[in-house]
C-alpha cells in the first residue's frame, strides 16, 4: 500500500457526534451483536450437529451465517467501542483492511445467496436430477467459487483506493472505512476510480440480482402445476429466502451501485445491511421453518439430557462419600 499518501490514521466521525446519543447507541448496538453471534452460530452448530440437515438448502445456509458473524465482526466491535471513546481514530492499513473485510464478506455473501436461489430452482422445477446436480462436490465448489469471486472482488476496491493519495484532511463521515467516503477525502481527480468502482461492485450486483429474479421468476411459474402441500412447502422455504434477499440487496445495491452524493444518508443504510439484516437472517430462517426448529429442540434435548446424566453421575460418586459420614 506504499502510496504518496501523507496521512497516516484516519478519524471516524461515527453515527453520531451527540455524548448522549452515542450512549444509547453502545447498548442497543451490543446488543444487536450479542444477537447476531449467537444466533448465527446456533444455526451453524445445529445444521453441523444435526443428520436430518444434510440437504445442499442447509449447506448453504450454515455458510451464510457464519458469513454473517464475520461481515458484522468488521464493522460492529469497533464502532460499538467507538461510542466509549471521544478520538475514534484508524490507521491507514486497518482502514484498508477494514475495507477489504466488508467487501470480501459482503460480496461473498451476495454470491451465496446467488447459489441459494439456484439450489431451490433445481429442487423445485428439476426435482429428479437435483441430487445428481447438486452433490455435495458441486455445493463445495460453488462455496469456493463464491469465496473466490468475494476475494478478487475486494481486492480491486481495496487495490484501486489505497493507490489514491491521501493528503488531509482525514475525517471520514462514517463509522467504517468504506469505497465512497475515501474517495470523498483523496487529494486528486476519483471521477475514473470512482467510475470503476461503482462498474465493480454494480455489475456484481445486478448480475446476481438478474439471477435470483429470473430463478424465481421460474419458481413461481412452475408451482401452478404442484399440490397446495407441495405449493406451501416450496414457498415456505422460498419465502426465508426472497425476505433475506430483499433486506441485504435492497440496501447494497442502494450504496454501491451509484456515484455517492450523501454520505450522511450512506451511513444510515449501511448500519441496515452490516447489523440489522445479519441479526435478522436467523430469525427468519428459524420462525418460518420447522425443520431448523425441530433440529434446535433436538439439540437442546440432547444437551440438557447430557446435562442430567453429568448430574445423575455425580451424585452416585458423592453418594458414598455421605454415606462414611
Amino acid at each position: 500500500m506504499e502510496n504518496a499518501s501523507s496521512v497516516k490514521e484516519f478519524i471516524l466521525v461515527g453515527i453520531s457526534e451527540n455524548q448522549g446519543v452515542q450512549k444509547i447507541c453502545f447498548v442497543i448496538f451490543l446488543f444487536f451483536y450479542m444477537i447476531i453471534v449467537a444466533g448465527n452460530l446456533l444455526i451453524v452448530i445445529t445444521v453441523i450437529s444435526s443428520q436430518h440437515l444434510n440437504s445442499p438448502m442447509y449447506f448453504f445456509l450454515s455458510y451464510l451465517s457464519f458469513l454473517d458473524i464475520c461481515y458484522s465482526s468488521i464493522t460492529a466491535p469497533k464502532m460499538i467501542a467507538d461510542f466509549l471513546v471521544e478520538n475514534k481514530t484508524i490507521s491507514f492499513v486497518g482502514c484498508f483492511a477494514q475495507l477489504f473485510g466488508v467487501h470480501f464478506f459482503g460480496c461473498t455473501e451476495t454470491f451465496i445467496l446467488t447459489v441459494m436461489a439456484y439450489d431451490r430452482y433445481t429442487a423445485i422445477c428439476r426435482p429428479l436430477h437435483y441430487t445428481t446436480l447438486m452433490t455435495r462436490r458441486v455445493c463445495s465448489q460453488m462455496v469456493i467459487g463464491s469465496w473466490v469471486g468475494g476475494f478478487v472482488h475486494s481486492m480491486v476496491q481495496t487495490l484501486l483506493t489505497s493507490c489514491l493519495p491521501f493528503c488531509g484532511p482525514n475525517k471520514i463521515d462514517h463509522y467504517f472505512c468504506d469505497v465512497h467516503p475515501l474517495l470523498h477525502l483523496a487529494c486528486t481527480n476519483t471521477y475514473s476510480v470512482g467510475i470503476i468502482v461503482v462498474a465493480n461492485s454494480g455489475m456484481i450486483a445486478l448480475s446476481c440480482f438478474f439471477i435470483l429474479i429470473v430463478s424465481y421468476i421460474v419458481i413461481l411459474v412452475s408451482l401452478k402445476s404442484q399440490t397446495s402441500e407441495g405449493r406451501h412447502k416450496a414457498l415456505s422455504t422460498c419465502g426465508s429466502h426472497i425476505t433475506v434477499v430483499i433486506l441485504f440487496f435492497g440496501p447494497c445495491t442502494f450504496t454501491y451501485i451509484r456515484p455517492s452524493s450523501d454520505l450522511s444518508e450512506d451511513k444510515s443504510v449501511a448500519v441496515f445491511y452490516t447489523v440489522i439484516t445479519p441479526m435478522l437472517n436467523p430469525l427468519i430462517y428459524t420462525l418460518r421453518n420447522e425443520e431448523v426448529k425441530s433440529a434446535m429442540r433436538k439439540l437442546w434435548s440432547r444437551k440438557v439430557g447430557r446435562e442430567e446424566k453429568s448430574g445423575t453421575y455425580r451424585t452416585v460418586l458423592t453418594f458414598p462419600k455421605e454415606q462414611r459420614r
